[in-house]
């Protein structure tokens, strides 16, 4: 009994997945001829962190508050004249 009904089943479950490709591959077919949106890629593209804009829109002249680690020197600083000499 289970295998005269084994070689049925399988042949449903493989048109009816077969069915499912063809439906899948259709709906890319169709996307891929739709028109095509721009990039929401902002490489290159300049943002001003809102913090830094004062109340009217503008950069900010205020000093900011910085912080520095340690080894993070700049060339050419000044430090307290600490040399190893």
């Amino acid at each position: 009994m289970l295998s005269s009904l084994f070689p049925v089943l399988y042949g449903v479950v493989f048109v009816a997945l077969l069915w499912q490709a063809f439906r899948v591959m259709s709906r890319g077919f169709r996307a891929a001829s739709g028109p095509i949106d721009e990039p929401a890629d902002r490489t290159g593209r300049v943002t001003v962190h809102p913090e830094l804009l004062d109340n009217d829109g503008r950069i900010t002249e205020e000093d900011l508050l910085t912080v520095r680690f340690g080894g993070d020197e700049e060339a050419g600083s000044d430090t307290s004249g600490t040399t190893a000499e």
